[in-house]
Parts: structure tokens; sequence; C-alpha cells
């Protein structure tokens, strides 16, 4: 189902979920910012969902409404994430879906890491 990320949080999405416990996760990685773990559906060798522990709905609202220390410890988390699974060298992708033209499915901001693999084209062709 698409996602609007012009409507408030809701606490009851799987993340939020996954954050508190009560649906259990591979974890990679956590801190006072972020949590990472592994997705459950990978679409590529090495496939990670790193989340915000805060309330936002997309990048938009997390842009708009973290406070700076939130937004640098979740970036930082992101990157730190990439380097411990080895990924800079070879290359990797992140990727932020956004609203229902984007192809968000969860309404919690989290960045797709891939790698581990060529990825091809970032969209398809038209």
């Amino acid at each position: 189902m698409p996602i609007d990320p012009t409507q408030p949080y809701d606490d009851s999405n799987i993340f939020a979920k996954i954050l508190r416990g009560e649906i259990p996760s591979t974890k990679v990685y956590e801190d006072e910012w972020a949590y990472a773990f592994e997705d459950i559906n990978p679409q590529a060798e090495v496939h990670m969902l790193v989340i915000p522990k805060g309330r936002y709905v997309s990048w938009d609202d997390f842009s708009k409404h973290a406070p700076a220390e939130e937004i640098a410890g979740f970036i930082r988390a992101v990157g730190t994430v990439a380097r411990d699974k080895g990924l800079v060298e070879p290359g990797y992708r992140m990727m932020a879906n956004i609203g229902a033209h984007g192809g968000q499915e969860v309404p919690h901001l989290h960045v797709h890491i891939f790698g581990g693999q060529p990825l091809g084209p970032m969209i398809l062709r038209r």
C-alpha cells in the first residue's frame, strides 16, 4: 500500500514494532540514533535497512523536524553500516523511498543499503 508521507507517524508500523522488540530482526548495528538490520526479502547479495530511532514518516519529515544532532547521528550510522560490511571500496547503493511515486511501503523513514554485487543502472531505462 503506498504511503502518504504527509500523514502523522503511525506507531503501529512494522519498523516501530521492530524498534520496540515486538518483531524480531537480525541486527547489524545499533547506536543511540539508529538501528540497522538485514532485509527479510533481500534484493541484492547484501541488503540492509537503517532506520532512525525517532518517529519520522519519511526523509522529508526527518529533514524538516529532526534536530541537527539526530540527523548527523543517523547519517553517520548509515556510513558506519556500509563501512562495517566492507562495501565502500567495491561500492554500494543507498536508497530511501518517499511517498507513492517513490515506492515507500512503510511509514517510517528507512534507508536501504545494497551491495555485494554490481547493481546495474539506478532506475529502469525508458
